[in-house]
């Protein structure tokens, strides 16, 4: 069965500020390396983040507790953390509140 494609992003809206949130979503699923992590987000947004970009929101998400890191031989792999799965039902929550009747509106076309 092949996978649905990403519908093209459009001009009107820039995608890279939800990029915290992919993150913690993807790593709600399963533990990820930095590779994994933009792959996968290269199926749903189109594009793989650069790792100028990635690898500096996994930082910040580090500093700020949510995500945790550890080396396994020659990877790094990355897990959400307890405070980043607080955070990911807080961050559900708002932006159901806060788009919730656009996406009713145009989620089923």
């Amino acid at each position: 069965m092949e996978e649905p494609r990403c519908p093209e992003t459009p001009e009107c809206c820039d995608m890279r500020g939800m990029l915290s949130f992919y993150i913690l979503w993807l790593l709600s699923k399963r533990p990820m390396n930095g590779q994994e992590i933009s792959e996968e987000l290269g199926k749903r947004r189109g594009t793989k983040p650069t790792p100028g970009t990635l690898y500096p929101a996994l930082k910040e998400l580090r500093t700020k507790g949510l995500v945790d890191m550890k080396r396994e031989r020659r990877q790094t792999i990355y897990t959400i953390s307890e405070n980043g799965k607080e955070g990911l039902k807080k961050a559900c929550r708002y932006f159901c509140y806060a788009f919730g009747e656009i996406f009713q509106e145009y989620g089923s076309e």
